[in-house]
């Protein structure tokens, strides 16, 4: 089982990896379908399914799925050229993507929010067709947001795609428990082992240069957050906290008689400062997902800020062994709200973001798979249930006691020696039983919980 630390780790935009990234990218593929079809298309449509019609309007699936089909992705996303787009479209009710001819595509009536039953596949469906000059479907695919900005045909997942192994890799584990056979087994550290996956695929040029540009994107995503203040969007009235933070925190720096607790919320700061971001439609990385991005740069950042010793040449080492989770939650489980609830998002994040700590605070293999153990489980059970269908409440704060989780787990298993009762392969098995369980008012429809129990307006 091999998926990329770039798989795990993608650049894009917010307010979500499955709900905005994922249907812009699906529309993006789309694009490519309609370039090689041995026709001229006229105009294109769509219906939005499951938790992608719940939740679209408060998450921007309709503007990410439109501004898809007019020919942006995530990876190098241009705000201000998008609303001039978006502007274009509502005018003209056409779109004009890259290597094909205008399009007729009206916003209102071309894009259908259907919340019947979900599509049989997962809760985040779409369909995405090509209409002739009369208007009648010439071309038609089924796509699934899978979660994390994974995107997938109705035939590639039938076909298990989502699970497939790819080309061969030194070190193939698809189980926390063959993780650590391996590690013993060729005495290399878990990040090690990805390092030499990576490498296969990629070179290490590649390697080092993604990294790199991964945490950069993190911390700028940190430092904007932590230096923008004011309301955001979608009409909850939420003020973004993470600015107010740091000022106070600033200020108190150097007092006397601080309470050792501070600290935590340094942590919440980082996280926050994200999503507070992602909230606003800024760039973001997923870590693993939109939603729960905040985790894993909070924990780094708190590495580098405020634990002696830490230096920036680590932090290749703790992506790398953080994705190696994460990859094991996504190919056993799911790293999908919409899919197995929130402990599936900060849940997976926050056990991602203690073994990268546990690993670049020099734990062995055995006490970084505790570490991550040790997060996931307290985190099982975690409901999606957010206000208006907006990654804001609960998300932002979720994102800051997810990485002040994470940095507990850490520092719990660097305690002992990695011997420890539940492994993290039980409890990955048991977060996708509970999953399946839960109840769909609680997998990101905005149904159920806070989502109806607060006033959205």
């Amino acid at each position: 089982m091999f998926l990329s630390v770039f798989e795990m780790f993608k650049v894009g935009i917010g307010p979500s990896s499955s709900h905005t990234m994922g249907p812009m990218v699906a529309a993006a593929q789309f694009l490519d379908k309609m370039r090689a079809a041995p026709f001229e298309p006229h105009g294109v449509r769509g219906s939005l399914h499951g938790s992608l019609a719940f939740t679209g309007v408060g998450h921007a699936t309709d503007r990410a799925t439109i501004l898809g089909l007019a020919g942006f992705k995530p990876d190098d996303y241009d705000h201000d050229k998008a609303e001039e787009t978006l502007d274009q479209i509502r005018e003209t009710h056409t779109v004009r993507p890259p290597g094909l001819p205008e399009l007729r595509f009206h916003p209102k009536e071309d894009l259908l929010f259907d919340f019947g039953p979900n599509l049989p596949g997962h809760a985040n469906g779409m369909i995405l067709m090509a209409t002739d000059a009369q208007g009648d479907v010439i071309l038609q695919e089924t796509y699934y947001s899978i979660g994390g900005g994974f995107v997938m045909t109705e035939a590639e997942l039938a076909q298990g795609r989502n699970t497939d192994e790819g080309d061969p890799v030194p070190y193939p584990f698809k189980s926390a428990a063959e993780m650590l056979e391996m590690a013993e087994t060729s005495g290399k550290s878990i990040a090690q082992m990805k390092k030499a996956n990576e490498i296969s695929r990629g070179g290490p040029e590649n390697l080092r240069s993604g990294v790199a540009r991964i945490w950069q994107v993190m911390d700028d995503c940190i430092e904007r957050g932590m230096h923008t203040d004011g309301e955001l969007p979608g009409g909850l009235m939420v003020r973004r906290r993470a600015k107010g933070i740091r000022d106070a925190l600033l200020e108190e720096r150097g007092t006397n008689l601080q309470a050792p607790h501070k600290i935590n919320d340094w942590i919440s700061l980082y996280a926050m400062a994200v999503n507070e971001e992602n909230a606003a439609g800024g760039q973001v990385v997923t870590a693993p997902t939109n939603g729960a991005a905040g985790v894993v740069p909070a924990v780094i950042k708190y590495w580098l800020e405020h634990v002696p010793g830490a230096s920036e040449a680590k932090i290749e080492d703790f992506l790398l062994t953080a994705s190696a989770i994460g990859g094991l939650v996504k190919y056993n489980a799911s790293i999908s709200g919409a899919e197995a609830g929130c402990q599936a998002e900060v849940g997976s994040a926050s056990a991602m973001g203690a073994a990268g700590l546990a690993a670049v605070l020099g734990g062995t293999p055995a006490q970084i798979e505790n570490a991550a153990e040790i997060a996931l489980e307290h985190h099982l059970g975690m409901t999606c249930d957010p206000v208006k269908g907006l990654v804001q409440v609960p998300c932002i704060e979720r994102n800051g006691l997810g990485a002040i989780k994470a940095v507990s787990a850490a520092s719990l298993a660097l305690r002992g020696d990695g011997t420890h009762l539940v492994p993290l392969d039980a409890c990955i098995e048991t977060m996708r039983q509970t999953g399946e369980d839960m109840s769909e008012k609680y997998k990101e429809t905005s149904l159920g919980g806070l989502a109806v129990n607060v006033p959205n307006c």
